[in-house]
């Protein structure tokens, strides 16, 4: 138990460390625009991870509903259907 709580910590600090090599960070939110997919794609890896994500507060709130696939990121097609009312 402890080895795989060890193991996930250590996956889940994995894109934190990735961050803080390049040392960018996505530009604050101005009162009133969100940020957009690109802004705060900040590795351009074509992903939002949790860390990228930090830089929007409203995008950290939701950002576990709109990751639909659960894979720890946002992909550009999941970042657009947070706006949008479900069917």
């Amino acid at each position: 138990m402890k080895i795989t709580l060890l193991a996930a910590t250590a996956v889940a600090l994995i894109p934190l460390a990735g961050l803080a090599a390049e040392g960018k960070k996505a530009p604050p939110p101005t009162a009133g625009r969100s940020i957009s997919f690109d802004e705060l794609d900040s590795n351009k890896d074509g992903r939002i991870s949790m860390p990228e994500a930090s830089a929007d507060p409203a995008l950290v709130e939701s950002f576990s509903k709109a990751d639909k696939n659960g894979d720890g990121y946002l992909d550009n097609a999941e970042f657009d259907s947070r706006t949008k009312p479900q069917e």
